[in-house]
Formats: C-alpha cells, sequence, structure tokens
C-alpha cells in the first residue's frame, strides 16, 4: 500500500505541475494572440510574458526527478504527501502566474509600458511553486 502511495505522489507530482503550466501558458498565450492583434511590435513582449508559466513544469520535473531514487516501500506516504502538495502548489501556481502575464500582455497590447512591472508581478506566484520545490528536496 505504501507503495502505491507513493506512486501516486510521484505522479502527483510531475503530473500536476504540467497541467498547471499548460494551462498557465496557454492563458497567456491566448492573450499574446489578441495582443498580436492590436499591436504586432510587441510579439516579443507577449512571448517572455507567455513562457514564464512554463516554469511551474519544469520544478515538478525537477522534483520528480531528484525523488526517483526514494524507496517507495519505505518513503511512500512522505512521497504522496510530498507529490501531492508540490503538484498542487505547482498547478495553482502556474495557473495563476498564467493570468498575471495575461493581464500585462492586454496592457503591453493596448500602449502601455508595463513589462518589467508583470515581470515581477509574475514572479510572486512563483516564488510558492519555488518553496515547494525547495520543501520537496529537503524532505
Amino acid at each position: 500500500m505504501n507503495e502505491i502511495l507513493g506512486y501516486f505522489g510521484w505522479a502527483a507530482m510531475l503530473g500536476l505541475a504540467g497541467i498547471g503550466s499548460a494551462y498557465g501558458t496557454t492563458i497567456a498565450g491566448n492573450a499574446a494572440e489578441g495582443g498580436l492583434k492590436k499591436n504586432p511590435d510587441k510579439s516579443s513582449s507577449y512571448m517572455i510574458l507567455s513562457a514564464l508559466p512554463a516554469t511551474q513544469g519544469l520544478y515538478g520535473f525537477v522534483a520528480f526527478l531528484m525523488w526517483m531514487g526514494k524507496d517507495l516501500a519505505v518513503d511512500g506516504a512522505k512521497m504522496f504527501g510530498v507529490g501531492l502538495f508540490v503538484g498542487l502548489i505547482c498547478l495553482f501556481s502556474g495557473i495563476r502566474q498564467g493570468q498575471v502575464c495575461a493581464n500585462g500582455i492586454a496592457s503591453i497590447a493596448a500602449g502601455h509600458d508595463v513589462q518589467t512591472n508583470t515581470m515581477i508581478y509574475a514572479a510572486l506566484p512563483e516564488f510558492y511553486a519555488i518553496l515547494a520545490l525547495v520543501a520537496a528536496l529537503m524532505a
């Protein structure tokens, strides 16, 4: 039973983080497509902001790789808890970061110079995904 829990935690760590990045980059990417219609000269700004939510999936992947050597029979329950919470934090962080980036993209398309501010605001939900990764590596 412990081993099965470990596999579920391991899967959650990678899967939920990847889903969060997929949703976040899609949210920002949709805004970028709209921004290209209004102001195509800012496409590099849109691309940078659209890519930011991809990092949560990377954090989940790094945690996944770092936990590969764990003994699931011994650490399964712990791995389930850590994996589930890393996955959930990265899931919601990626989605919310995508929303912040989408709003920044819309503002840039409207002619406002907000790329730097948007990147700072987008770093706030990212911080919690980084904390989750660090916690997973320390567990």
